[in-house]
């Protein structure tokens, strides 16, 4: 394999998926579709702890606790208690559910930095029909008093074609709470949101209007809540970076110890996934096929290998050229340079008609194990 020049790489991040296990079943998680059946393989305690140790020693100064819920897990305390002493600054990622005052206190004791709370609807009713709980209130409720123990809280909104009108509500909310970062995140399509892709991204105009209210909002509403809107990659023209460059900032770590360059990497057919229980982080970041093997340029098959913008972009997604091609060196088909850019045309144009005749539109699939299970058969 060519050199890639990979000591230079600092995996700057680090995000400790510590279950899948997940109260919520949203149609569009990036969790794997092939759930485990059981938790009896998840890293214990301890291996978390040597996970961190050495992801620190890479170099790695942010830690993202996530899931599924990572409030599932009983040793998150702990955890972070850990992760803190280590250095990280250490970010909470949760649905809220399973969250008390009482944690959220002994968290900031623990040394928790930031907590990003999810939303799936911006009123009670919406939020149970996408996450399946009745959680709305308790959500808002835990955010409060996040704030109240001066934690800075991130507001995450998915967003997609069945509640992306509610854009405004979603804002006026994170305002209301005191949010002090707004993530208006419209759905990527991967893993389950792949699968529900017909019923969840939104038509053109849809978007438009979308990106209009938040703009007329932030016009409106001079204060200091920053409100970042992540368009689907579906919209746009050129491809973004994956993971700000595959195996160059980012190192995931599964519940059972793989790890990967992004959340998504086990889409790809093919490759072999590197566990934490077999070599140490730093053997695995430095010198596993996996992470070397979309490494800067040298994979590039055209149009990319000769792309003037190819250092820019590095080609898109592994993930979704996969996905969409079956071809993980592809281009990613969000170029509107790609050979396959017709497969993203063909779904824009899909989700336009779908939104004329909403009643054709399908059931959607639910994450939770029972569909798992029917994914997997």
């Amino acid at each position: 394999m060519p050199d890639t020049g990979t000591n230079h790489y600092i995996p700057m991040w680090l995000l400790a998926e510590l279950t899948y296990a997940c109260p919520l079943q949203c149609p569009y998680c990036s969790n794997p579709l092939q759930l485990p059946a059981s938790r009896k393989h998840e890293l214990s305690t301890e291996e978390w702890l040597r996970v961190m140790r050495e992801a620190r020693k890479l170099g790695a100064v942010q830690l993202g606790f996530s899931g599924g819920e990572p409030l599932v897990r009983r040793d998150l305390e702990e955890l972070i208690v850990a992760a803190d002493k280590m250095g990280f600054y250490c970010n909470l990622i949760t649905s809220a559910i399973g969250l008390t005052t009482d944690k959220i206190s002994l968290f900031k004791a623990a040394g928790i930095k930031h907590i990003q709370i999810s939303f799936q609807g911006s009123n009670k009713e919406t939020n149970a029909l996408f996450g399946g709980t009745d959680s709305f209130q308790h959500k808002q409720a835990m955010a409060r008093y996040v704030i109240d123990q001066g934690i800075p809280l991130g507001l995450n909104f998915v967003l997609h074609r069945r509640n992306l009108h509610q854009i405004t509500e979603f804002l006026q909310m994170a305002e209301d709470l005191g949010a002090e970062f707004v993530e208006l995140a419209n759905t990527q399509y991967y893993a389950w949101a792949l699968h529900n892709r017909d019923q969840l991204l939104p038509s053109s105009a849809q978007l438009e209007e979308a990106e209009a209210a938040t703009n007329r909002f932030r016009d409106q509403h001079q204060g200091n809540m920053k409100v970042l809107f992540v368009a689907p990659d579906y919209y746009e023209k050129r491809p973004k970076k994956c993971s700000n460059g595959w195996g160059t900032t980012f190192i995931t770590v599964t519940p059972e110890g793989d790890v990967l360059p992004c959340q998504s990497a086990k889409v790809i057919d093919g490759l072999e996934f590197p566990n934490v229980r077999d070599a140490s982080l730093q053997d695995i970041w430095r010198h596993a096929d996996l992470f070397n093997g979309f490494r800067g340029t040298h994979w590039m098959q055209e149009p990319c290998a000769s792309c003037p913008e190819k250092e820019i972009d590095l080609g898109g997604c592994r993930c979704q050229a996969f996905m969409l091609t079956g071809n993980a060196y592809a281009t990613d088909p969000v170029c509107e340079l790609s050979p396959e850019h017709h497969l993203i045309k063909k779904a824009i144009a899909a989700a336009k008609q779908d939104e004329m005749a909403e009643d054709r539109i399908v059931p959607l699939l639910f994450r939770n194990p029972s569909n798992a299970k029917k994914l997997a058969s």
